[in-house]
């Protein structure tokens, strides 16, 4: 029932052509949504953060789950809403030439944004770092609880949104299309929306958005999962993502001097083939992690752990070195007309192509991995590659062993696939570059 509140994100796109053509003009196009739903934002954080404990969610000792989804379902809504319109505004507020810096500002600001909501948080909220590093008296909290968390974002969410509807100008449409211009009804935002989507350059866009990361998928959604398997902490791989931080701030900003240009698939191509070793590189510490210990050795040594954080760093900036010039060709073709639906729309079907690989590489470990039965009498062996082969083999006496890892095979497979498409697509994506505005719009 959770995973329902990641469904505003998933399908945005089937109101944003009420966002981008219901609005007050004297107003502004964006300002009209943007302001009233960051305001209903910081309400919701207020409210939150006034009851008596700030999420009731446990009822005795069982999670009310309906009211945890009922909550995060209704703040991803809005969200995701001011997403449509921040996606909009940004290609008119940016001047044309600066428009690749759009990805930049997203990119910058939802890490740094996670920074502080999650790693700041949980840190503040420990006592054991709290009393450690902050505090000179121990106490059994930590500085900063959930309430007066939620409770100080809901104040700068209410302020930052009158500051900006008080001073922030948005060009009219008038001085944006000229006195002519008449906005568009829902209706017809709608068959706009049709007609983007049957547009040859969209179309060849949508196959090479739904399959470029089809090289990544093992390595994105395996690794993680194997080195946990392998004995590694879970909460330590977690802590390997702080240092990354300033990294992940800084890498889009140095990146996108070269993406703001009109070519910029071009550092999405040659950064492609490096992510695609990185498919290599984890099957190695995959296997570190698996040898690295000397029998009878509880943790792993420290050098195993810089050893992945150099390898994670690395690993990220290629990451950036792609998301990033994905990021602003997406605002250099939209049209600024319909730009809040143009970019929900190239958007949501870059995510669609970054999830349906890993649901996929996660099925299909399991079945590309070869066990088998050992330690039955008689020195007999019998494979158990199923969960039932598996429960036949234990009530026999014997372990299942794992012979060949699926995740090595299916990680060579991905790595060769991802060059193969990089064969088959890298000159449409350098043709789709050259093409004129012209053939982006929806006439």
């Amino acid at each position: 029932m959770f995973s329902f509140v990641y469904w505003p994100y998933s399908v945005k796109l089937l109101w944003a052509p009420i966002v981008d053509a219901a609005f007050f003009s004297r107003f502004g196009r964006r300002k009209t949504w943007l302001v009233p739903v960051q305001y209903l934002i910081g309400i919701f954080m207020l409210i939150l953060s006034n009851v008596s404990s700030p999420l009731p969610v446990f009822e005795g000792s069982t999670p009310n789950v309906f009211l945890l989804t009922a909550v995060f379902f209704c703040l991803n809504f809005l969200t995701a809403t001011q997403d449509i319109a921040v996606d909009g505004w940004a290609l008119t507020m940016l001047s044309r030439e600066n428009v690749g810096w759009a990805s930049t500002c997203n990119t910058v600001g939802q890490t740094a944004g996670y920074f502080l909501g999650n790693v700041v948080f949980l840190a503040l909220s420990s006592s054991e770092f709290s009393n450690k590093y902050l505090r000179s008296i121990p106490q059994e909290q930590g500085v900063v609880d959930l309430a007066g968390f939620l409770f100080f974002w809901g104040i700068v969410f209410l302020v930052t949104t009158t500051v900006i509807g008080i001073f922030k100008h948005e060009k009219s449409e008038e001085e944006l299309h000229g006195e002519d211009h008449q906005s568009d009804g829902i209706a017809l935002m709608y068959v706009k929306l049709w007609k983007i989507v049957t547009l040859p350059a969209v179309l060849k866009f949508i196959v090479i958005l739904l399959t470029c990361k089809a090289g990544f998928a093992a390595a994105d959604a395996v690794t993680g999962l194997k080195l946990v398997e392998a004995g590694v902490p879970k909460e330590n791989l977690a802590m390997l993502a702080v240092p990354m931080v300033p990294i992940q701030i800084l890498l889009p900003l140095f990146i996108s001097k070269f993406t703001s240009g009109p070519r910029p698939l071009d550092v999405f191509l040659k950064a492609y083939p490096l992510r695609l070793c990185f498919g290599l590189v984890f099957i190695a510490c995959v296997w570190w992690a698996k040898n690295v210990r000397s029998p009878g050795q509880e943790y792993f040594p420290w050098y195993f752990y810089a050893g992945i954080l150099v390898v994670y760093a690395l690993h990220q900036m290629t990451l950036y070195s792609m998301f990033v010039p994905i990021m602003a060709f997406h605002a250099r073709v939209s049209d600024p007309r319909v730009g809040g639906t143009y970019m929900t729309l190239l958007n949501t079907i870059t995510n669609l192509g970054g999830n349906w690989g890993p649901t996929v590489a996660l099925w299909l470990v399991d079945e590309l991995t070869w066990s088998q039965c050992l330690g039955l009498p008689g020195d007999e062996q019998s494979p158990c590659g199923n969960a039932l082969l598996q429960k036949t083999c234990t009530d026999a006496g014997g372990k299942c062993a794992i012979t060949v890892d699926g995740y090595y095979i299916e990680s060579v497979i991905c790595v060769v696939i991802g060059f193969l498409w990089l064969r088959w697509k890298a000159r449409d994506c350098r043709r789709l570059q050259e093409l004129p505005p012209e053939a982006w719009s929806c006439h």
